[in-house]
């Protein structure tokens, strides 16, 4: 009998909480950042910013889930959730958007096919 690879846990890029980035980072893959971001992040998996996170610039991801600090411009491809310790100052164009009760959301949301494909052209 052949063993079958188990292919449903995909990798995860994990940036922890003790690093800064300062300017571009580019994933082809999933990412987790619990640090600190000034510049561009272009995700072209699903995006998980922790609750220690913090970002100033712009991102682009297939799927965004917030827990932390973001301010700038969101493009996703799919869906942003904002979870309820999330705390988001800026522009956000995104298909569908979740805020959950206790998210902070200061700002403006395009939410249309037109949003979406122009997010998935930019993390093509």
């Amino acid at each position: 009998m052949a063993l079958k690879k188990d292919n449903s846990a995909e990798e995860v890029s994990i940036l922890s909480s003790g690093i800064k980035i300062e300017g571009k980072l580019y994933s082809e893959g999933n990412v987790r950042l619990d640090g600190k971001m000034v510049g561009e992040l272009t995700v072209n998996g699903n995006l998980t910013l922790g609750d220690s996170s913090e970002v100033n610039g712009n991102i682009k991801s297939k799927n965004i889930t917030i827990s932390g600090n973001v301010e700038g411009t969101i493009h996703a491809s799919e869906k942003v959730v904002l979870d309820t310790q999330a705390r988001f100052k800026g522009d956000l164009f995104a298909k569908v958007l979740v805020i959950e009760e206790g998210a902070k959301f200061d700002g403006t949301s395009t939410m249309n096919q037109t949003a979406a494909q122009a997010a998935q052209r930019v993390t093509e």
